[in-house]
């Protein structure tokens, strides 16, 4: 191991406390989810809270614990190869990887349907249009690409940009809501049995998309190495996103519904809806374009932020020699992985066309979100079983480990599991009023069954030897 540690690409620290809560934040925070939520209408609400205590708070532990355990590069591969061994290590990092190549064009969609505002009612006949989802979608694909490539210290500041361009909007979003109320009254009504949860197919589909929202803060344990005291920085910034990130989501989602009336709110553009309905109404329309611009850049650089942290994963997989040695070289001016980068960028492409076969753009979105859902969930049912296998024994240099905090893994880790099994179960769900239900379920299952079986494919045929870490 002395020997080859001089041979090992190294990655250096540049990611300070500020620089993870606001990764974090934009890496999480999509105001896509809080329009997906408000189109079901009050019930979101009590669903975003149950997701909360369901989901978050194990993912936050799980998260926490398993950082704390082993900090270095890679993160949940590092966690489900010391539990289970080097395939389950292998797979959580293909599927966790390979997740990314439809959810980014599901991102880059909802990212051109929102910058469409930017440019005057007229440019909402575009609504409807592939072709220009298409072209948007490979702009904003290869804008995050290019400044990850010239690594973090640039790249960061996508990542920054792209959060103040997240809660920002939001921030002016629950403001507008709180104007709309005071001035016009709630276009959602909120009486009876309107915070109940429902059990319909589109309530359940919905159930599946808030845990999906609430899904990412363990990307920054990917790059353990390039984080500033990685071992304490971390767990600060988890603290204080989290808190941001569940305010975000349940004000976001009652600034909607107070503006725009239930039944009405679109999925892919609601957010912008509630702030061009409220800027009509007090003359301000200016307020839509710089909300529109803004989100533009959040939903940037939310791409830039998950093209960020995935590709360390096969960068440490490759080091390993699980992949090919390529995907372990680093840049030779930038010192990035940029070869893991080109790889994922161009398979997210391939999606982005392909997912337009036979679909709507909004039949498109909703078939990228369910399989980017269940694909990027199954690494998360072994991180939690990783969570409660590894809670027996004590972390690396310490002596033991406590009962509470043995007992809080198990049973955290027993919750998320459960909640992420039910996720991809609802997420096979065809949506409300698809045309083609049948066809629906086949595309979704049949895709996220290729890319688990490519995964396996290209294990059998991996390059042998003794890796390198």
């Amino acid at each position: 191991m002395a020997d080859t540690a001089s041979e090992t690409p190294q990655l250096k620290p540049v990611l300070r406390f500020n620089d993870v809560v606001q990764f974090l934040i934009v890496a999480v925070v999509a105001p896509r989810w809080i329009a997906t939520a408000a189109a079901i209408g009050p019930s979101a609400i009590t669903v975003w809270v149950i997701a909360f205590a369901a989901f978050f708070v194990p993912l936050g532990w799980a998260v926490l614990e398993l950082a704390r355990r082993y900090p270095g590069e890679g993160g949940i591969y590092i966690w489900t190869r010391e539990a289970f061994g080097e395939f389950a290590g292998y797979m959580t990092a293909w599927l966790y990887w390979s997740s990314n190549l439809v959810y980014f064009p599901a991102l880059l969609y909802y990212t051109a349907g929102n910058a469409l505002y930017a440019f005057g009612p007229g440019a909402l006949a575009l609504s409807d249009s592939p072709p220009y989802y298409i072209a948007a979608s490979l702009v904003g694909l290869a804008i995050a690409l290019g400044l990850n490539i010239v690594g973090l210290g640039v790249g960061k500041w996508l990542h920054n940009a792209g959060a103040i361009g997240t809660w920002v909007p939001l921030g002016l979003l629950i403001v507008a809501g709180f104007v709309a109320f005071i001035r016009f009254g709630p276009a959602t009504s909120f009486a009876g049995n309107a915070l109940l949860p429902q059990t319909g197919l589109k309530d359940l589909v919905l159930w599946s998309t808030v845990a999906f929202a609430f899904a990412g803060l363990e990307t920054a344990s990917f790059m353990g190495d390039e984080v500033v005291e990685s071992r304490r920085t971390i767990p600060r910034a988890l603290i204080v996103s989290g808190f941001a990130i569940v305010a975000l989501y349940v004000l976001g989602t009652l600034a909607v519904l107070v503006a725009v009336p239930e039944g009405q709110v679109n999925q892919l553009q609601g957010v912008m809806q509630a702030i061009a309905v409220t800027a009509e109404r007090a003359s301000l329309p200016q307020l839509t374009t710089l909300v529109a611009v803004l989100i533009t850049i959040g939903s940037l650089g939310s791409v830039g932020a998950w093209l960020a942290a995935t590709a360390r994963l096969p960068f440490v997989v490759g080091l390993d020699r699980g992949l090919p040695a390529a995907f372990a070289r680093l840049h030779p001016k930038w010192g990035t992985p940029y070869v893991a980068f080109l790889v994922q960028a161009a398979g997210a492409a391939v999606f982005i066309v392909l997912s337009q076969a036979g679909a709507s753009v909004r039949g498109a979105y909703d078939a990228l979100n369910s399989m980017a859902l269940i694909v990027y969930f199954v690494p998360y049912l072994l991180m939690f079983a990783a969570l409660i296998r590894l809670s027996g024994s004590p972390a690396p240099g310490s002596p033991s480990v406590s009962r509470p905090r043995r007992f809080a893994s198990v049973a955290l880790g027993a919750a998320g599991f459960a909640t992420t099994a039910a996720s991809i179960g609802f997420a096979l769900l065809p949506v409300e009023g698809e045309r083609h239900p049948a066809l629906a379920v086949f595309k979704v299952a049949g895709l996220s069954t290729l890319l688990a079986g490519l995964g396996v494919l290209l294990y059998l045929r991996r390059p042998r030897g003794k890796p390198t870490v």
